[in-house]
């Protein structure tokens, strides 16, 4: 059964880890467009080197499985913050399903962050809980 857990760990770590990654790699090939953006709704496009640090080295983190439990509680919080920021448009449906889709990978990373990141990470192997 713990093997079984630990794979499910691994599998969710590397999915959660993959949207991450990518995002902050395309804010990266498209800054110029994502900072517009983010000035067009309200957030001051000097963050914009914040979020690629947060989405990538969070998602990287995820992924290897460092930190993991404090990673996931930012980004859990990353995920609200955005959602209410960007999507929270009840006029919207399209924005109110990425409304929801960013509300329930913040419970996604809440979950991780309360079960631990599992065997196959470098937290469990240095016997780490953070």
């Amino acid at each position: 059964m713990d093997k079984m857990r630990d794979i499910a760990l691994l599998v969710g770590r590397v999915l959660l880890a993959l949207m991450f990654v990518s995002a902050g790699w395309s804010k990266i090939g498209g800054y110029a467009g994502t900072q517009g953006y983010m000035e067009a709704m309200g957030v001051p496009g000097m963050l914009l080197p914040l979020v690629i640090l947060l989405e990538l080295g969070g998602g990287l983190a995820i992924l290897a499985g460092v930190l993991t439990r404090s990673v996931s509680l930012l980004l859990a919080g990353f995920c609200v913050l955005a959602a209410l920021l960007f999507h929270y448009q009840p006029a919207d449906q399209m924005q109110m399903i990425m409304f929801m889709k960013n509300i329930s990978i913040a419970g996604g990373f809440l979950v991780l962050a309360a079960a631990g990141p599992g065997a196959f990470s470098v937290d469990g192997k240095l016997g780490k809980c953070w």
